[in-house]
């Protein structure tokens, strides 16, 4: 799926749109690997078995899988390798018992290479792949009570060469997909007002930009990832087709593509990489749908990014509605605008006033 033999995007550019592929980052005291790409080893919490065991329906994970075990689910149930065997989830191949509390730790009172009760040993893990080789994940944190004053506990995938146990299934994406969303991110920078012109400011030759846009907007609409009236329909496109942030809906800049995020004066740091326009999922991801997939990622502002969250275009549009209604009916006043006070006393007079209100000059025009 990916385009080959093209002219090469400015570095700053093309390590964004690759990083897309990419989790999040994960430190040391957690158990997952940290932005390493979203096709690798997943971790599944047994509660969430029969809605994760499939990536898409009558497809496997490329790397594999696995199964985080509650330690007093196991120990509770009389016949949990039983159980467990029954689906396919086997401790010490496919599962490990995911320590997180140290009541469970100081409950199995075991060290490594003892045994556990049905014999298997009591042991980290040797590889993601299948057979996994071990029986425990552990990560618990030191103990600063007075007279309990007890170091974390960091078992199984921490060492340098197997640092994290996987990654977050909800993270998970399949070769297949990750090519076709980074073809369809990049068409989006081309759609963007001055894709061309940013391009050529940061290195490319006018030639060589205008090759690559129309190549890779041919190669996207042959690949059936340009179906305009779905993009508009999904908040990437505006009605000229030209890319917008999802959740304001404002027309994104390709300078904005380049451009370090702004910090707060005085607290700036030396060290930023993020920019103003950052990855956004359209549907929120969460466990037991897989989100990065086709038409369902765009690029929207670094702050949208941060309002919108975990929870969700829609769910955060109708925050924000409440909270303008709230204000409104208080008679709060901008500081940097023109408005005045107004009194309203029921949420419908709030509506209508809000509905009043102009987003911005222009639409006031």
């Amino acid at each position: 799926m990916a385009t080959k033999r093209l002219p090469a995007l400015p570095e700053l550019l093309k390590r964004k749109i690759y990083k897309t592929g990419q989790t999040r980052g994960a430190s040391q005291n957690e158990i997952y690997q940290n932005r390493v790409s979203r096709n690798s080893t997943v971790l599944i919490p047994y509660q969430w078995w029969e809605k994760c065991k499939e990536p898409y329906p009558g497809a496997e994970y490329e790397n594999g899988f696995i199964v985080l075990i509650d330690p007093d689910w196991y120990s509770d149930h009389p016949h949990a390798d039983k159980t467990l065997a029954a689906k396919g989830i086997v401790l010490g191949v496919n599962a490990v018992l995911h320590f997180q509390q140290r009541a469970q730790w100081d409950r199995y009172d075991l060290r490594l290479g003892d045994l556990l009760p049905n014999g298997m040993p009591f042991t980290e893990p040797t590889q993601r792949i299948s057979p996994i080789g071990g029986t425990v994940l552990a990560r618990i944190h030191g103990t600063t009570a007075e007279g309990d004053k007890r170091s974390q506990i960091r078992v199984g995938f921490n060492e340098t060469n197997l640092r994290g146990a996987g990654i977050r299934v909800y993270e998970y994406a399949s070769t297949e997909n990750l090519e076709k969303t980074r073809l369809q991110l990049e068409s989006y920078y081309w759609l963007a007002e001055e894709s061309l012109e940013m391009a050529i400011d940061w290195g490319m030759s006018p030639k060589d930009a205008r090759k690559r846009r129309d190549e890779t907007l041919q190669h996207a609409h042959e690949a059936g990832l340009l179906e305009y009236q779905r993009l508009q329909a999904v908040r990437i496109v505006d009605e000229h087709n030209v890319t917008i942030c999802p959740f304001c809906l404002e027309r994104i800049s390709a300078s904005t593509f380049y451009e370090r995020s702004e910090q707060a004066v005085g607290r700036e740091t030396w060290d930023l990489t993020t920019t103003e326009i950052s990855l956004f999922h359209i549907e929120e991801l969460r466990v037991g749908a897989l989100q990065h997939r086709p038409y369902n990622l765009g690029w929207g502002h670094h702050h949208c990014n941060i309002v919108v969250k975990d929870a969700g275009i829609d769910h955060t549009l109708s925050w924000v509605e409440v909270l303008l209604k709230r204000n409104i009916a208080s008679g709060w006043r901008s500081q940097t605008s023109k408005s005045v006070p107004v009194d309203i006393s029921t949420d419908d007079e709030a509506s209508e006033q809000l509905d009043s209100i102009p987003l911005n000059e222009n639409d006031a025009n």
